[in-house]
């Protein structure tokens, strides 16, 4: 059986960490919290999963960690985790902003045969965008638009005045680099899809404050070599975290409960 650690307690971690116990196929090896809080790990994850402070502090070396904590999560552990040969499976996209951060961990998993992956999470047509980079891409656009609730306690506020929004409104319009830089807990999707893509700094990204939205919307534009496409998606938030995407969840779910399958869609 195969072992998965997950980094985080969080909404998603939370999420991630019920379907795997519930599963028969692979086994939770423990979560890895920060050093100063892992009482409130502890409480998150319950009484029988074992919460360290670094992948070292696993009892069982795991086939592969699930970073669910965002951007602090794989800038403290992701290096440690990737140098020691474990694959890595993270959210956290946008930290790849930092060239520094994205050189790092690419010479750990190069130095040890590791693989740090970039969960799908909230957006579709990464297989596509990624695909269709190889024979040449000419422009790629991203547009997210989300309800006013999700763009609290961001940059937005210092834009729009979010209480009194009647409409929607672009609240940001600019490269994937500096979405992701700006808005490190809910425009993650923008750096996926520059790191599928045309890269961080020629993907155009558009923000959006909708008060008539119920979901999270998502729309990615490409034209290339391969032709074009468009792709939208309407995703439901947790609802324990609006700034975070059920279907991110679901993709570090189905990340751990894939190891396990003797079949695969590519």
């Amino acid at each position: 059986m195969k072992h998965v650690a997950i980094i985080g307690y969080g909404a998603i971690a939370s999420h991630v960490i019920r379907a795997i116990s519930a599963s028969s196929a692979v086994q939770l090896g423990g979560v890895i919290g920060r050093a100063g809080r892992l009482a409130a790990a502890r409480e998150a994850a319950g009484p029988n999963i074992a919460v360290v402070d670094s992948i070292d502090g696993l009892a069982t070396r795991p086939d592969l960690v699930l970073d669910c904590a965002g951007h602090p999560g794989l800038i403290a552990h992701g290096a440690a985790i990737l140098e020691r040969g474990i694959d890595l499976v993270s959210v956290s996209a946008g930290a790849l902003a930092d060239e520094e951060l994205y050189e790092t961990l690419a010479k750990a998993a190069s130095a040890s045969g590791a693989r740090l992956r970039i969960a799908s999470g909230a957006i579709g047509g990464l297989d596509v965008l990624s695909a269709a980079r190889r024979g040449g891409l000419d422009r790629v656009t991203y547009r997210g638009r989300k309800p006013v609730a999700s763009w609290r306690g961001t940059p937005a506020e210092t834009v729009l005045d979010l209480d009194s929004l009647a409409d929607a409104r672009i609240h940001f319009r600019g490269t994937a680099r500096e979405a992701a830089r700006l808005y490190p807990k809910n425009a993650n999707v923008t750096a996926s899809v520059a790191l599928a893509g045309i890269g961080f700094d020629a993907t155009g990204v558009e923000l959006v404050a909708d008060p008539a939205c119920t979901s999270n919307c998502h729309e990615l534009e490409a034209e290339g070599a391969f032709g074009s496409f468009s792709l939208r998606l309407n995703g439901y938030q947790l609802a324990d975290n609006p700034k975070s995407s059920a279907l991110t969840a679901m993709s570090m779910i189905n990340a751990a409960l894939s190891l396990e399958e003797p079949i695969l869609v590519a």
